[in-house]
């Protein structure tokens, strides 16, 4: 960045928050998601600004997947807790690993069968859209009831299988410029998920170990800063999962920091600059995702990305219904506290939202990948959709499906 351009960007960063902090208080009577409120908010800003002649806002990719991501699934997957997520881990793994290539692989054909568009080219888009997003999802669920398990379920969800669905968007990039086998790309695929697990293990670990050779809270949200960061940046340094390695080192240090090895009051700051810090990153990235979307645009492909919404819903109720909902059903599951209730099933079927995260790998695309435009407006298409219709309707879904009360207890669950 040159020094002309830093006042820019510093204008732009005081008016997105100006901007978000007018919204957050528009949309509360309003009974409006926040997130919702905000990607509306961008739209309508780019649009105001074609309109008027201004040249479109660039919304690089680099800021989505360096700056912003790292720090909002940091925030929340330290606030995850390892007993919760020993008791559902099986059905974590199957959503955020087979779930993920389910769902893309069922777009993909989708989208090949009914519009033509080459495989290749099809599985990137399923690669883009079979992730939940952890910013959309764990911003819209911080404002629901919902039990603490499901809530565990929904949450880890997003924050796994958001790590998988970039391996799986990096492979697919690469197998369009060479192809490669499907046992050769397993095998990628494993190795990349692997090594950003235990960088992600170490680094937690590391961390802690730092924090408890000294007693000043400031030295150790420092490390904490430098935790989420950079497990991230030396993961995809070398172009691994930074986002799994990020997820980790958060679990590890949430585990294993508070109460044993933190002091008390730079366990009491972390939580409180990082809940401040993701609230911020959250208004920022949904701002960023309107103004990347041009609606204009999407009206060219609404048939290609109508295809590729149902190959998504086609795709989430088969991995939530079938294979999620069937395992826990077997005799035999480890990793799942009993029978998951029809009622969560429900739950975590239509809040499979997708976000920031898929517009930067859209944005990220190389700029020579074929029909990169209609890739684009496809994955921009479905990202609305689930926002604006999935996101606004959930409560409703959680309202009439699952009891106030409801939280299975360990053992078969009952069905909702």
């Amino acid at each position: 960045m040159t020094d002309a351009a830093i006042p820019g960007a510093i204008e732009l960063l005081v008016g997105l928050l100006g901007l978000a902090a007018f919204v957050a208080i528009v949309a509360r009577p309003l009974r409006l998601p926040y997130t919702v409120a905000l990607v509306v908010a961008g739209l309508l800003v780019g649009i105001g600004a074609g309109a008027a002649g201004f040249p479109p806002i660039d919304v690089s990719p680099e800021l989505v997947l360096l700056v912003l991501l790292p720090g909002l699934v940091f925030e929340a997957a330290y606030r995850l807790r390892i007993i919760e997520l020993r008791r559902w881990f099986g059905g974590l793994a199957l959503l955020a690993i087979p779930g993920v290539l389910i769902s893309a692989a069922i777009v993909a054909v989708v989208l090949n069968v009914a519009t033509g568009l080459r495989l290749d080219l099809a599985f990137i888009v399923g690669a883009m859209v079979s992730a939940t997003d952890p910013a959309a999802v764990v911003a819209t669920f911080k404002r629901l009831r919902v039990p603490p398990a499901l809530a565990t379920l929904v949450d880890g969800e997003s924050l796994l299988n958001d790590g998988t669905g970039l391996v799986l968007f990096a492979i697919a990039i690469g197998a369009v410029a060479a192809p490669i086998g499907p046992g050769e790309a397993v095998l990628s695929f494993a190795g990349s998920v692997a090594i950003s697990l235990a960088i992600g293990l170490a680094a937690g670990y590391l961390a802690a170990r730092v924090m408890g050779l000294v007693d000043d809270h400031l030295v150790e949200l420092t490390v904490s800063v430098v935790l989420a960061y950079g497990s991230y940046l030396l993961a995809d340094h070398y172009h691994l999962s930074g986002v799994i390695a990020t997820v980790t080192a958060a679990i590890v240090l949430g585990n294993v920091g508070p109460g044993k090895t933190m002091s008390a009051t730079g366990a009491d700051a972390i939580d409180t600059v990082w809940e401040f810090v993701a609230y911020l990153l959250t208004a920022v990235v949904f701002l960023e995702v309107g103004l990347a979307i041009s609606p204009g645009r999407l009206l060219d492909s609404i048939w290609p990305i109508a295809w590729a919404i149902v190959g998504i819903l086609v795709g989430r109720a088969l991995v939530v219904y079938v294979l999620l909902g069937g395992v826990s059903r077997l005799a035999l599951r480890p990793g799942l506290a009993g029978q998951v209730p029809t009622g969560w099933l429900h739950v975590l079927f239509w809040a499979g939202l997708r976000g920031a995260v898929a517009v930067a790998m859209a944005l990220s695309l190389p700029a020579d990948i074929p029909q990169r435009d209609l890739l684009q407006e496809i994955t921009f298409g479905v990202v609305l959709f689930t926002l604006l219709v999935q996101g606004t309707t959930v409560g409703r879904i959680i309202d009439r499906t699952i009891p106030t009360d409801a939280e299975p207890p360990d053992g078969v669950a009952p069905a909702v």
